[in-house]
């Protein structure tokens, strides 16, 4: 067993409403004012109302070189990175030397040495900290991160580790590229970063209580000095990691990724990812559940990436959720957009935040946290939490 104990997202720059976005960036993928029309169109069908991008939207007109928007990637993602583990260290009470194990993840930009790397230097992490950079994993990657985080830490129960999520989706914009999958995601995709603390249960962290706010901060705006956080209700033995789940369905590699051009990433995005995701979903969920004599109904809480409005409503359909069960997901998709990787942790850190505010409202210990990702993958993660944060 894990535990959670604290998560840090953050966002870069001011938020700007969607219609602005989409004002900036029409020109940029087409001259036809009907194809305009359309995008327009979908952007506003989005569920999508504002994003935070890692350049001033001015500057996505002049960015039509791969080596620039990775360069900018670096650069940003960087500061991201830093920004939100020294939230997440601190709001866990954990000193940026005891970090034992550094799991760093994007899709949305490369380089070597990675991100994490400059990452210790900066924090202060130890020189012999384990690091494991992840390419490819895409929006998955932020539940996965949390599962192989917790495998890592059932073998080394006395150990530290950091998660961080960085995905900066504003620099893959393909100028010239018209294309539906490519109208969609435009208006679908944001930018931000996660920092997740966890524990081994052997750690004393996880079983001492810390500070009010150590469980998570909903998200800030970089350079924000009032980064808003729980008042009450912390946990200090943080939120049990129970069991975890990996899918990968065969033959559905094209229904989302990348394909690599000279000019950077290009979408794969196909209109039948969500067919995929309900033919599949209730049967996982089960099958994760059963093993720890649990149904559906035995779930109190769902954190759900916020891949956009048909995968929301999907998952919802499939399991038999209430609307009010993807409250957080929706809310998220509408404030910053579908993070990738990060999407499902904003989503945690909110709904950890909600809960603590109010921990005796009602739901049962146990939570399911799941996203989805190229493959196409399913990652499916049963959390819990301890008896003494049960009202």
């Amino acid at each position: 067993m894990s535990r959670l104990l604290a998560v840090a997202p953050v966002l870069p720059g001011p938020a700007h409403p969607q219609s602005e976005i989409t004002d900036t960036i029409g020109p940029l993928l087409t001259r036809s004012p009907a194809t305009r029309a359309v995008l327009r169109r979908l952007h506003a069908a989005s569920g999508v109302e504002t994003r935070h991008t890692a350049l001033r939207l001015d500057e996505y007109a002049g960015l039509t070189s791969f080596g620039e928007a990775n360069d900018h990637f670096i650069r940003v993602g960087t500061d991201l990175a830093e920004e939100a583990c020294r939230t997440a260290l601190d709001d866990a009470g954990i000193d940026p030397g005891e970090v034992d194990f550094l799991l760093f993840t994007s899709v949305t930009g490369i380089a070597a040495p990675s991100i994490d790397a400059q990452l210790v230097t900066r924090l202060g992490l130890r020189t012999d900290v384990k690091r494991l950079p992840s390419f490819g994993l895409g929006c998955v990657a932020g539940a996965a991160g949390i599962a192989r985080v917790h495998d890592y830490l059932t073998g080394h129960p006395q150990d530290v580790a950091l998660l961080v999520s960085v995905e900066l989706c504003s620099l893959t914009l393909q100028h010239g590229d018209d294309s539906m999958a490519n109208l969609v995601s435009t208006g679908l995709f944001g930018d931000g970063a996660t920092a997740v603390v966890m524990v081994g249960d052997a750690h004393p962290a996880g079983r001492t209580p810390g500070r009010p706010d150590d469980a998570a901060r909903v998200p800030r705006s970089r350079g924000s000095r009032a980064a808003r956080t729980t008042a009450a209700g912390a946990a200090p033995r943080g939120v049990e990691v129970v069991d975890t789940r990996s899918r990968l369905y065969p033959e559905t590699a094209d229904h989302l990724g990348w394909t690599i051009r000279d000019s950077g990433f290009g979408i794969v995005l196909s209109a039948g990812l969500p067919e995929v995701i309900a033919a599949h979903l209730a049967g996982d969920v089960k099958s994760l559940l059963v093993e720890h004599d649990l149904t559906t109904e035995d779930v109190g809480t769902w954190v759900v990436h916020a891949g956009g409005p048909r995968i929301l409503d999907v998952v919802r359909d499939s399991l038999g959720l209430d609307e009010a069960d993807l409250r957080h997901s929706r809310e998220s998709l509408a404030a910053v957009g579908n993070l990738s990787s990060s999407s499902v942790l904003h989503v945690l850190a909110a709904t950890l935040a909600a809960r603590d505010a109010s921990p005796s409202g009602g739901a049962g210990p146990h939570g399911v946290l799941m996203a989805f990702g190229p493959g196409v993958s399913a990652e499916l993660v049963l959390l819990r939490r301890p008896p003494s944060l049960e009202g």
